[in-house]
């Protein structure tokens, strides 16, 4: 039984990440151990639980739902005397934290790549010694995209003019500079501190402040020996509180999700018991289980500005200490965007990580998004449209939406440092205009100036930011890669389907007609297996009932 229960586990990782890898699912990935075995859990090591009324057989859950009051059901809006003064000064500067900008694996080698983070607009490139710099993402001359440019011996050049740049901003040519004459001291470029830890690359958003090495994340589960994961990288276009919130919500996953693997069953949908454990201006953390599984208990924890984590901690049959994690990485890249870094880790070496491509958990991973995207988007224009704190427009339920409650209300302590914010009692609108980035720079580019503008000065369009590609693969190398490879073997085997067909037609022997017959099947069945897998990979998910 015990060789039963490990091997349902790491199934059950395995089919997590490739399935759920994204957008509140980590309460499916990190609950499937125990729905793989029902004789014997595991030995959990977590926060201490309150009580909770909810429990008991069916008849005595019927019997306290009969009993509960509205105000037992809902989180009330207003704060009460134990909770922290929303009002209370708070000294916080959203320009002194690290942001996670991008998966350093994925960074281009040949090419500056344009960034933001809230308003601020950024370009990444790597330097001829492999040193990656950011600079903001605009020529001191005249204000044009740096990540328009190219890279020529390692210096980063301005395409408009031709001015190079290096190390931290100085500018090293100016082609129009008369002979003898000495580059201006203000034609540099304004730089800004990176740093690459476990894979992720952070930047501090402070051009003033140094950076606070103590505030740089790290993820001791990530760094332990034997420790695999799954991630990926995903642009959005909802706000990344609003992406935040549906992270933090474990109760949507049985229904949004439902089948998308096998652990995600709307059936399963049911009051969660939450219990929070601390709070702090640096944000809040707690655990959270099923009603159905007391045992089986997930610790959460957010932490300032942007960071998600859930994590399970038990030891197994054999006595050994394992643990699963689910790592979300939010970045705001303007008014209704978000970039998601999502890592899925386990201590548990899954045989299915080893056999499905890493294209196909990742193309999963975007199914996901998918599902939430219609609900999200438009939550995101209500909250713009209404003008309201969250207080006046959410009805949050004690067993689903404590997560989100707490959220809310750490943005009323921290979010006049923010450059905006929707409080659960307080709001502050942008004060600058939205500006929606264009794709990557050498990602799209030809397709890029090919199209007609649109719109007046001041103002950039961007493709419809929902399309899968866009959002995913021109992040992602192994996906782009994969896209090329399959593109060239579906030609490749179309064009040999045709040769072969040719030949059957010519040749005369019965024989030689059924070899080349054969070899005309195998090809295009090779062909419509590429186009397919193109298909998953590129294609948008779409609910059964929205397809036309």
């Amino acid at each position: 039984m015990a060789a039963a229960t490990a091997a349902a586990a790491a199934a059950a990782v395995g089919t997590a990440a490739v399935g759920t890898a994204a957008a509140g699912t980590a309460a499916i990935f990190l609950t499937s151990y125990s729905s793989s075995s029902s004789s014997r859990l595991p030995v959990l090591r977590a926060f201490p639980l309150r009580q909770s009324p909810i429990g008991g057989d069916r008849r005595r859950r019927r019997d306290w739902r009969r009993r509960v009051s509205p105000a037992e059901i809902l989180i009330p809006s207003e704060e009460s005397a134990a909770d922290p003064d929303p009002t209370a000064e708070i000294q916080y500067d959203w320009t002194q934290e690290w942001y996670p900008l991008y998966l350093t694996a994925n960074l281009p080698d040949d090419a500056p790549l344009g960034l933001t983070v809230f308003d601020k607009q950024l370009v990444v490139y790597k330097d001829g010694g492999g040193v990656i710099r950011c600079y903001e993402d605009r020529c001191p001359h005249r204000l044009a995209k740096l990540s328009e440019g190219q890279i020529v011996d390692g210096k980063l050049e301005c395409l408009y003019h031709g001015w190079q740049f290096q190390g931290s901003g100085e500018c090293v040519k100016i082609p129009q500079l008369p002979e003898g004459a000495k580059i201006p001291r203000a034609a540099c470029a304004k730089p800004y501190e990176v740093r690459d830890s476990q894979g992720v690359l952070w930047v501090w958003m402070s051009p003033s402040t140094p950076p606070a090495e103590d505030k740089l994340p790290w993820f001791e589960h990530y760094a332990r020996p034997g420790f695999s994961d799954v991630s990926t990288i995903h642009d959005l276009p909802y706000d990344h509180s609003i992406l935040l919130e549906n992270l933090m919500d474990p109760a949507h996953v049985p229904i949004s999700h439902d089948r998308t693997d096998w652990t995600a069953k709307r059936e399963h949908a049911q009051p969660l018991v939450f219990s929070v454990t601390e709070r702090s201006l640096r944000g809040f953390a707690g655990t959270w289980r099923r009603n159905d599984r007391p045992t089986m208990v997930n610790n959460l924890r957010f932490s300032a500005p942007c960071v998600l984590q859930n994590n399970l901690q038990f030891v197994d049959a054999k006595g050994k200490e394992q643990f699963f994690s689910a790592l979300f990485l939010c970045r705001p890249t303007g008014q209704g965007r978000s970039m998601l870094i999502v890592r899925f880790g386990n201590s548990l070496q899954s045989p299915l990580l080893k056999i499905l491509p890493k294209w196909y958990m990742h193309q999963n991973a975007g199914k996901v998004f998918e599902q939430d995207m219609g609900f999200l988007s438009s939550q995101n224009e209500i909250l713009m449209r209404e003008r309201k704190p969250t207080k006046d427009l959410y009805l949050n339920l004690r067993s689903s939406d404590t997560w989100v409650a707490e959220y809310r209300r750490w943005m009323d302590r921290v979010g006049h440092g923010m450059p905006y914010y929707f409080g659960h009692q307080s709001l502050s609108l942008p004060k600058e205009a939205a500006v929606v980035e264009q794709m990557p720079a050498g990602a799209a580019a030809a397709a890029a100036a090919g199209a007609p503008a649109k719109g007046g000065v001041g103002d950039i369009y961007a493709a419809n930011p929902v399309n899968r590609y866009l959002r995913h693969i021109v992040h992602c190398k192994s996906c782009r890669t994969v896209v090329k490879r399959f593109e060239a073997w579906k030609k490749v085997l179309a064009a040999a389907a045709v040769a072969a067909a040719v030949a059957a037609v010519m040749v005369e022997t019965r024989r030689w007609k059924a070899v080349f017959l054969g070899v005309v099947a195998l090809c295009s069945a090779s062909a419509w297996g590429c186009a397919a897998a193109l298909g998953m990979i590129t294609t948008n998910f779409v609910r059964v009932h929205r397809r036309l």
